[in-house]
């Protein structure tokens, strides 16, 4: 069983990885911190009392099922929208507030590399692998993510896909055909 501050430990661990995926799913910056705040409010209260060992994956499969939720109350919403859209005043989308606000730029980075020139590089070369990450498929995008950035197995990238282990690894093989292409455009050598 998980103690309060192993479970606190795991949250503060999967925090960032978890907003990056569900951002990349969703492309919203406030979507995706609601559906981490949502997956993680319920891992706690359903799941705190399962090991440690065992939270990575019922995270992971509780991620992807809010991000599918968020899809579908987004269908929903849109179709509504849709129907509604005649009653709304044009005026309603110019008095719309933009921020311009990243939620990466407060995040806290570990700096591997005391150098300038390294540091640059290095997050230039972040900032281009995200934006080839946003082109690819989303099932694509979500095997990849769990497989090499989550580190899961093939059997636990299976269970929270859904899918067969076969179609985990053609996922995933077609992502990293499809980033390597973008990233050799790019003038990234692999």
């Amino acid at each position: 069983m998980a103690t309060r501050e192993e479970l606190s430990d795991f949250l503060i661990e999967t925090e960032r990885r978890a907003y990056k995926q569900a951002l990349f799913a969703v492309q919203d910056e406030h979507a995706a911190l609601d559906i981490i705040q949502d997956s993680m409010m319920k891992l706690t209260v359903k799941y705190a009392s399962r090991p440690v060992e065992e939270l990575p994956l019922l995270f992971q499969r509780i991620l992807q099922n809010t991000i599918r939720d968020y899809y579908r109350r987004q269908k929903t919403r849109s179709l509504w929208t849709t129907l509604f859209s005649a009653f709304a005043p044009d005026e309603q989308d110019k008095n719309r507030n933009q921020e311009d606000f990243d939620i990466l730029e407060t995040l806290h980075i570990k700096q591997e590399s005391k150098e300038p020139e390294a540091q640059l590089e290095k997050a230039q070369l972040i900032d281009v692998i995200e934006k080839a990450m946003e082109i690819l498929p989303p099932r694509q995008r979500e095997a990849f993510i769990l497989r090499y950035w989550e580190e899961m197995s093939l059997a636990e990238t299976a269970v929270i896909m859904n899918c067969s282990e076969g179609s985990v690894k053609t996922h995933c093989s077609r992502a990293v055909s499809t980033l390597a292409s973008i990233l050799r455009k790019k003038g990234v050598k692999l």
